[in-house]
Parts: C-alpha cells; sequence; structure tokens
C-alpha cells in the first residue's frame, strides 16, 4: 500500500485515541462547558443542564455531568458513589481508546453507596471485600458520569448526590499522565499524527491490535522520536493526502449505514470493544463486534458523531439526517415527527438538537435544546400519542409546547432512548419519519 493509503488507515484508527485524549487535556485544562477544569483523579461536577456553551460533540441534554479524569500510573484509585434512591445515573468507564470498559449505575449495579477500585492492567493487589475491581485498560482512563436531572427544580437533588461522588488515589502519581507535544516544532497539519505517535506509545492497545498497528511503521508513528518537525515533502503530502482521505471515509460512513424511517438507530455503534469488558458491561457475542477492521472504522465514526457514548444495553443514541422524503433537514422548514405511543425505554427518552457540522447544541428563544418524556407541558392525546413539531421558526399557530426548535441551516437532531427494552435492542420498534411539511 502507497504511503497515503497507510496514512488514511492510521487516520480511521488513530481518530478515537487522539479525539478522546484531546478532550481529556482540555478537560483537565479548560473544563468543559459547565464541567469547570479539574486535575486528575478529581470529580468535576456540571451545576446545571448543558446548552449551547458546552461546545462539546453531542453534548446531552438530559442529566448533569460529573467527570472525572482518572490516572492509575501511581497506583490504584477508590471510586464511591452515594445511594441515589433509585434516581437514574451511569458512571461510564472509557479508556483510552474509547473503550467502554465499566458501567457503575441503576441498570449496571443498583443504586446502592458502593466502592470500586480502578487499578492498572496487570496491579495484583488485595481488594477489600466490600469492594469491586474494575481494570483499566489503559494507564488514563475518563469517568462520564451522567445524573438524571428533570429540570432547574431538580438540581438540588442532583448537586447532593454529586458530593458523595469521590475520587481518591492512595499514591498519586509523580509523572504526566499525557506526554505533550507542544515544543515538538510539528506544523499544525501533521499535529493529529505527532499526538497519534505519542499516544500510541503511552497508551498502548490490546495485543491483538499491535499487528495491525505496525503497519504504520513506515510513516514514522512508531518512532520513538517525533519526525513530522520537518519531514521530507513526499512523507508530509502522503500524510495530509491520507488525513484528508480518512476524514472522508468517517464522515461518509457516519451517514451510510443502514436506516428505519431515515433514523439510524444502531444500538451496537459501541460494540468495537472485544478485549476489556469489566464490572457492568455485557460479555457476550450479541455485543461484540469481531471483525477488527470493520470495528476501527465503527470506533472512530463513534468518536466522530457521539464521544463518549455508551453501549446499546445502556442507552440507544438515533441520528437523523434526513426527512421521510430523504431530503436532508433544513432549519427553513417546518417538520413534524407523529409518535402513536410512548418509545418503549425503562429510564426515559428525549430529542435533541444540534447543528452541523459541529454537533453542538443550538442557541434558541425557548432556551429548549431538547424534548421529551420530561419536558413540562408536553401536550399529548387521550390515546397516548404525540406528535413533536420541529423548525428554526415556531409553529404559525404559536402553540410552542411540542416544539424543538432547530437552527436556520442544516441540522441533525439525536433521540435518546435510555435503558432501552427489548424491542429497541432486538429491532422490531421503529421511529416514525420526520415529515417536512408543506
Amino acid at each position: 500500500m502507497d504511503r497515503a493509503g497507510l496514512a488514511a488507515d492510521a487516520y480511521v484508527y488513530g481518530y478515537p485515541l487522539v479525539a478522546s485524549l484531546s478532550e481529556v487535556m482540555r478537560f483537565t485544562r479548560d473544563g468543559l462547558g459547565a464541567v469547570p477544569a479539574t486535575p486528575f483523579n478529581a470529580f468535576g461536577h456540571a451545576h446545571r443542564l448543558a446548552g449551547p456553551s458546552d461546545t462539546f460533540v453531542s453534548v446531552n441534554n438530559d442529566t448533569v455531568y460529573s467527570i472525572g479524569q482518572v490516572d492509575v500510573g501511581g497506583g490504584p484509585v477508590r471510586l464511591t458513589v452515594p445511594d441515589t434512591d433509585g434516581a437514574y445515573y451511569v458512571l461510564q468507564v472509557v479508556d483510552a481508546w474509547t473503550n467502554n470498559i465499566a458501567y457503575v449505575g441503576r441498570r449496571a449495579s443498583g443504586t446502592k453507596a458502593a466502592s470500586y477500585l480502578i487499578a492498572p492492567r496487570g496491579w495484583s493487589g488485595e481488594v477489600p471485600d466490600d469492594t469491586t475491581l474494575i481494570r483499566a485498560s489503559t494507564s488514563v482512563v475518563s469517568i462520564i458520569g451522567r445524573l438524571a436531572c428533570a429540570g432547574p427544580e431538580d438540581l438540588p437533588r442532583v448537586e447532593r448526590l454529586q458530593k458523595g461522588l469521590r475520587l481518591h488515589a492512595a499514591t498519586p502519581s509523580e509523572r504526566a499522565p499525557l506526554p505533550s507535544v507542544a515544543a515538538t516544532g510539528v506544523p499544525t497539519d501533521l499535529l493529529f499524527f505527532e499526538h497519534l505517535r505519542a499516544w500510541l506509545a503511552a497508551f498502548p492497545p490490546a495485543v491483538p491490535d499491535r499487528a495491525y498497528q505496525e503497519r504504520f511503521r513506515p510513516i514514522g508513528l512508531l518512532n520513538p522520536d517525533p519526525p513530522y518537525a520537518d519531514p521530507p515533502d513526499d512523507l508530509a503530502e502522503a500524510l495530509a493526502e491520507g488525513a484528508a482521505r480518512g476524514r472522508t471515509r468517517i464522515e461518509e460512513a457516519s451517514r451510510t449505514a443502514s436506516t428505519v424511517n431515515g433514523w439510524h438507530l444502531a444500538p451496537h455503534a459501541f460494540d468495537y470493544n472485544v478485549d476489556f469488558l469489566g464490572p457492568g458491561t455485557v460479555d457476550s457475542p450479541q455485543w461484540k463486534m469481531t471483525d477488527r477492521i470493520r470495528g476501527y472504522l465503527a470506533r472512530a465514526v463513534a468518536a466522530r458523531v457521539g464521544l463518549w457514548g455508551n453501549h446499546g444495553y445502556e442507552a440507544v443514541y438515533a441520528p437523523v439526517y434526513v426527512d421521510a422524503d430523504g431530503a436532508p433537514l433544513a432549519g427553513a422548514h417546518a417538520y413534524e415527527i407523529h409518535f402513536t405511543a410512548p418509545p418503549p425505554v425503562d429510564a426515559f427518552w428525549s430529542l435533541t438538537m444540534y447543528d452541523m457540522p459541529d454537533y453542538y447544541l443550538v442557541p434558541n428563544p425557548l432556551d429548549r435544546y431538547s424534548i421529551g418524556d420530561r419536558t413540562p407541558g408536553l401536550r399529548r392525546e387521550p390515546d397516548g400519542s404525540f406528535t413533536l413539531r420541529v423548525g428554526h421558526s415556531a409553529p404559525a399557530d404559536g402553540d410552542t409546547a411540542n416544539w424543538l426548535p432547530a437552527p436556520p441551516g442544516a441540522f441533525r437532531p439525536i433521540m435518546r432512548l435510555y435503558q432501552p427494552r427489548s424491542e429497541i435492542l432486538q429491532g422490531t420498534y421503529a421511529l416514525p419519519p420526520v415529515v417536512r411539511l408543506g
């Protein structure tokens, strides 16, 4: 294969690692929207639901975030959780490669108070009797906490729970958790590959992935020292072309998955982790994408359109790009989505609006970024059916109870289905089409 082809494969393979760790760096340095900058081995808590200032790919507007970046380079880190008295929450443990390696929360472990020990992959120490072991597949893992919140009036309850979420490192690490590439002199258009080179060395993948990774030696990704500060012209051109090809491959794959009524209802979008399935995950063939090459692309698509998303058995995410006639969604038009009954879930559901191409929340006059079963005043018919209204302009009749505002240009909503029932997971449930009016 030519070097541009290798670079394209490397871009797809490494995109999740670079995307995830870039957000880890941003979190510890700047915070993520409502979640303040927080050092490793501590939780940062949002004290409001996400809004347009939270510039994170497909951020949700259903739960309040509590996020902890965990470094086990100095040894195990203890995690403690409070009793939520039956309320929905999930702590999703994600490794540097975006593998969901463990879950704590209502579905996975119940809602009682509990303790966990997050330990390095090869650690062999003693685990206290009242503690569950979570093995970290990389030395840095992210804990993405989502606590269900019914709205501003529910925030005091959520904040009380947040105070019970704690991380404690018995032996703080003296090393830098993430290798820096700031002083390497690498030009901006090659920084992706320099980040990837440095982080490939720092965060080795699963053993079966290493032979595939070896293919990238000819383009410098396995070099011990940075090769991209002043590369030969032909290598620089190959890397630039490969990055462009890789980006196109990811974007096209994000929109070409099978759809029903235009919706990408994909409960298996996060099944690429087949190596590190710890507490709270489902270790069964149904939830494993055994074709590794297919898994690399699926992993990249997931990182691009829904970074740090959950497995389908925790929550299903269904984006939609087109209306019932296959035309791209645009704020210049008005749409309706008619549900004969609520989606079959054991927790809750919502439809959240995002702009394109960034997939960020959209400012609007109602300050409404999602609509769902907990939306105050959502109008339902006596038979339980309801119709959601979507568009940039408010409905002509002035009734905004069931209106989800959209941006003036292209948009892409996501339906979220928390603790989905078997009809969704087995593919027998279909979301209704988005019908353009007029």
